[in-house]
């Protein structure tokens, strides 16, 4: 369980990691909130805090460097939502050492043709703030066998969130599955409040969202490359923000490193993750995100993979071997 503590004394990795003092002292008073609330649970709900999730509100940011981070909670997902959600205080500890005023929207993706609660969303925060808005989600785990509604999800951002200060932030959907590529008024009035003229078109959606957001959409292990559901979000995305996940336990690593990446301390996001996992794990997920970068560098000894920032002579964080840039 990923706490919202700073201190990293405790991490059970190859390296050794501190925030830095001014990212640190942000996060002091959500600390000191965390250990005042007590451990996080897990605990079976009956549902959601429909006042905290509900669809229908519109919501706002002032925020330059929002996130929002969707998950598909049906069936079909097991307990992949619950890995992700545990390690989402990690998410927001790493990324607010690098932009000061992140702030992070979570959503569930259900399907509005069978579940009770097909989309739940939260509101923009961050620190412990983002606890309650965890809390509030229920993971229903309903949904048909595929598809599912994650057109409905990609209207709702289209027409309900405003981020004026952000340019393309990052939106980044866990999933396994196509969308109805089609959903009907219907749903969008009794999801979401709207009215609606006629049956609305998901590929369209995300092609719009798109254009705002830096969508990604990262897949659950167990799907083959170029099958029908590649293909189906090549077109509502782009074939190259398709990213299949081959470890759901480094799950939200391959967020965070995409996002430190794009924002350029994919090193430090090396050293985080170093401090947390082994070599092995670690050169792993930093190489397939390397991949994903405009520079694509490896260590000559042993081949991992060199920051895109990097530059001049640089020590391999893996093994150690001067490499000049």
């Amino acid at each position: 369980m990923y706490s919202w503590d700073t201190d990293t004394s405790d991490w059970r990795g190859s390296k050794k990691y501190d925030y830095a003092a001014p990212a640190a002292a942000r996060m002091k008073d959500d600390v000191d909130r965390a250990k005042a609330a007590g451990p996080r649970s897990y605990d079976a709900k009956h549902g959601p805090n429909e006042k905290v999730i509900d669809p229908r509100k519109e919501v706002h940011t002032a925020s330059t460097n929002p996130i929002i981070v969707a998950v598909d909670v049906t069936g079909s997902m097991a307990r992949w939502p619950f890995e992700i959600f545990d390690r989402l205080p990690l998410l927001y500890t790493t990324l607010q050492a690098y932009r000061e005023d992140a702030e992070i929207l979570f959503a569930a993706i259900g399907d509005a043709g069978v579940d009770r609660w097909p989309l739940q969303v939260t509101t923009f925060a961050s620190g412990f703030d983002l606890e309650q808005q965890l809390g509030a989600i229920f993971g229903e785990g309903g949904g048909g066998d595929a598809p599912e509604s994650y057109g409905l999800f990609a209207h709702w951002v289209d027409t309900h969130v405003k981020a004026p200060n952000a340019e393309k932030p990052f939106l980044i959907v866990f999933g396994d599955i196509t969308m109805h590529e089609r959903f009907p008024a219907a749903q969008v009035r009794d999801v979401m409040g709207d009215g609606a003229q006629g049956d609305l078109d998901a590929i369209a959606a995300w092609q719009r969202v798109s254009k705002k957001w830096n969508t990604w959409f990262l897949r659950r292990p167990g799907g083959k490359e170029g099958d029908a559901v590649d293909q189906q979000w090549a077109r509502a995305i782009g074939a190259d923000h398709v990213f299949h996940i081959d470890d759901e336990q480094r799950a939200v690593d391959y967020a965070m490193g995409l996002i430190a990446q794009a924002w350029g301390h994919f090193g430090d996001f090396q050293e985080n993750m170093l401090a947390r996992q082994s070599n092995e794990k670690a050169k792993a997920v930093s190489t397939r995100l390397s991949t994903l970068g405009p520079r694509k560098v490896a260590c000559p000894a042993c081949g991992g993979p060199v920051p895109p920032e990097a530059h001049g002579k640089v020590a391999c964080r893996f093994c150690g071997t001067t490499i000049a840039l």
